[in-house]
């Protein structure tokens, strides 16, 4: 993970590299369309982490696009920074669709960026309150007034707020630092903070070693707490560019249906492993998902979803994160998935209302 930069240096070659080559940089013999992710390191660089690498790995994309004069750029994006560097790309327009999380969409959306959840993930991501190895703390209220290390902004802490909020508390009863996990993780093993918040397999990464307890998650908590995270497009290159929105739309939509399969489960897994997560832990985490396994991967719009977001638009507000309340009520187009799985003749793949 990139360490000891400011978001602004970790952006600048992104904006440039988008913004200098493409239709938008006034070189209008090249389309391209640009698709930020998230990115992991491996082998001493960053690498696109599952999904993402499948579908670049996979080559249907580059050749529909191809046959229709455009390439795919795909925009790299660190972990540690995440939502606020796709944000500062969607804002600027070197960004055109990008796969991350439910909190920084709406933060982008209050900043005045048109966005619609073209691919939503249906898989929800599980959030985790772990305490550190030596903490007398059983419930939440044990850690009332203490430290907790939270990466404000970032799409877990809508969840968290409202495992918060069911106890009859707000974050204010805490003492919130706001650093990244990678930090987080240091300040709770040295005792710097109390706990600290993180998602999928983190919290079992220091559990198994000794480090850390896990006091509270998502695993049995309803759907619409989880995590949520998919594919975002402008909707102003929505609207220009419809048919290469759907071209991309029916990449995801393949690389899921290739992800659903049984027989690729354990590829699957070890997706979560790159940056040196355990597979143990990674399995752990995945034990936590009462979904069954093809519907994990399930593209269609989970059951829960506008409840999901109606509540994260209104916490952001609520808490200062934006200054208006956004209306996420259009925020959901799940057209170019339908399309997407009528093309692909995967009509009865997955099942519309399936729940845990």
């Amino acid at each position: 993970m990139i360490k000891g930069r400011t978001l602004l240096a970790l952006l600048f070659p992104l904006l440039a590299l988008a913004g200098g080559c493409s239709p938008k940089g006034g070189q209008a013999e090249e389309k391209v369309v640009d698709i930020a992710g998230i990115v992991s390191p491996k082998d001493g660089k960053n690498e696109f982490i599952g999904g993402l690498a499948r579908i670049q790995e996979d080559g249907w994309l580059d050749a529909e696009l191809a046959k229709k004069g455009w390439k795919a750029r795909w925009v790299p994006v660190p972990a540690s920074v995440g939502g606020p560097v796709v944000n500062e790309g969607f804002a600027a327009k070197t960004i055109d669709l990008a796969a991350y999380g439910d909190l920084p969409s709406v933060i982008a959306m209050a900043g005045g960026v048109d966005l619609r959840l073209v691919v939503p993930s249906r898989s929800s991501t599980n959030i985790y309150l772990a305490v550190g190895k030596n903490s007398s703390a059983r419930t939440l209220r044990d850690l009332k007034g203490k430290k907790i290390a939270l990466h404000r902004g970032r799409p877990w802490e809508a969840g968290f707020a409202r495992y918060v909020q069911s106890q009859g508390m707000t974050l204010d009863d805490f003492k919130i630092i706001n650093v990244n996990a990678v930090a987080g993780q240091a300040a709770l093993t040295s005792g710097k903070v109390d706990a600290i918040v993180l998602i999928q397999a983190e919290a079992y990464v220091l559990q198994d070693k000794g480090l850390a307890r896990i006091l509270w998650s998502t695993s049995n908590a309803p759907e619409s707490w989880k995590m949520a995270a998919g594919t975002f497009a402008r909707k102003d290159f929505l609207d220009a560019h419809a048919d290469i929105v759907q071209t991309v739309v029916t990449a995801f939509v393949r690389q899921a249906k290739w992800s659903s399969e049984e027989k690729n489960r354990d590829t699957v897994l070890s997706w979560g492993t790159l940056g040196g997560t355990p597979l143990a832990a990674v399995i752990k985490d995945s034990d936590n998902n009462p979904l069954p396994w093809r519907q994990r991967y399930s593209p269609l719009p989970r059951p829960t979803i506008q409840e999901h977001f109606d509540f994260v638009a209104d916490y952001a507000f609520r808490t200062g994160l934006t200054r208006s309340k956004v209306d996420v009520s259009h925020l959901v187009d799940r057209r170019y998935v339908d399309q997407a799985v009528k093309d692909l003749k995967l009509e009865g793949w997955w099942s519309d209302s399936a729940q845990p």
